[in-house]
């Protein structure tokens, strides 16, 4: 069998360019396959290499969450798996995050139509960004990189103070910059819509992003039709055939639990009705959908309509680290 061929060597001394990304790879770098160790060494956390590993010079078949978010799926996937319709033709996000089971079931149904929906137009615009314009967002990242390492956290609380950026690019690399380097990587604003979270600790080696999971996002992302919209006027237009994934604000498991605010809209016990209200609507009309929430008697009361079921997920928000265990879930499903 003959030898795959090794990548081309370069020099400590003379890197492509200054202050590149180390997983930046000059474009005519050949495309491999990517391979299961590939791309479950490319998950891995680290602290960060200074030259690329293998994994990040192959193309990856599924993108993973490019932003760290809080109750992200990524976690839940392999218990989500068996609930999941064989068959995905249209598909639809009311509260987009991290887009973990996007990309999931884009990986496996490629010829899926997506509609995406958030309410944060910031995170709207990286997402938009990542599909139409991915090498200058990956620019714009190598500088924020370069001046990170320089400048520490006055580069931080810098980026942090620029509430009013008009161009697209500059406003997607400032949220990814933000995310990566925050305290627990939280996105939380205060009653003027300004991002307020403080920078995180141990922060002096983050990788912003790998270059392949970005540009696999990008792939993922071409076609697909993203707006900034309510839930409301996401939800009313789901129609029959249609598989919606919802992901609100969790109903808070006590009365300190709910500390962060995503946007400057509150999503409190009124929201979670209508909610459980739109979603028995959409149902009617034909559409499967499968909504995650907190395991409470509230939220079981809601959905006790529907099929319900258990997961577990690791609590990974938390003041004391010592209470990022495991907590339980209700998955609501309108079919099956």
């Amino acid at each position: 069998m003959p030898q795959k061929p090794s990548p081309p060597r370069t020099s400590s001394a003379s890197p492509a360019r200054n202050g590149s990304h180390p997983d930046r790879l000059p474009a005519a770098y050949p495309a491999r396959r990517a391979t299961k160790a590939g791309a479950n060494a490319l998950r891995e956390k680290s602290p960060g290499p200074k030259t690329p590993k293998q994994a990040d010079l192959w193309p990856l078949k599924e993108a993973q969450p490019f932003l760290k978010w809080a109750g992200g799926k990524s976690q839940l996937l392999e218990q989500f798996e068996p609930f999941f319709p064989d068959s995905i033709g249209s598909y639809l996000e009311p509260f987009l995050g991290g887009g973990a089971v996007f990309f999931h079931l884009k990986a496996r149904f490629p010829a899926m139509r997506a509609r995406l929906r958030d309410v944060n137009p910031e995170l709207i615009n990286c997402y938009t960004v990542v599909r139409d314009a991915v090498e200058k967002l990956m620019d714009q990242l190598d500088l924020h990189s370069e001046k990170f390492r320089a400048e520490g956290k006055n580069h931080y609380y810098q980026v942090r103070s620029r509430h009013r950026i008009e161009d697209p690019v500059e406003r997607a690399a400032r949220m990814i910059f933000l995310n990566k380097t925050c305290f627990n990587g939280l996105w939380r604003v205060n009653s003027r819509g300004e991002f307020n979270v403080p920078i995180g600790s141990n922060h002096s080696d983050k990788i912003l992003y790998r270059r392949q999971n970005l540009l696999a996002a990008s792939r993922a992302l071409q076609g697909v039709d993203l707006a900034v919209e309510d839930f409301r006027d996401a939800l009313g237009s789901a129609k029959s055939g249609d598989f919606v994934y919802v992901d609100p604000p969790y109903v808070p498991l006590s009365r300190t639990a709910s500390f962060t605010s995503y946007t400057r809209e509150e999503f409190g016990q009124d929201e979670q009705e209508k909610l459980a209200e739109l979603f028995a609507e959409a149902a009617a009309r034909g559409a499967r959908l499968m909504l995650s929430n907190s395991d409470t008697p509230f939220i079981r009361q809601r959905y006790q309509a529907f099929k319900l079921h258990t997961v577990k997920a690791r609590r990974a928000v938390n003041s004391d680290g010592a209470k990022r265990g495991l907590i339980s879930e209700v998955l609501a499903l309108s079919y099956r």
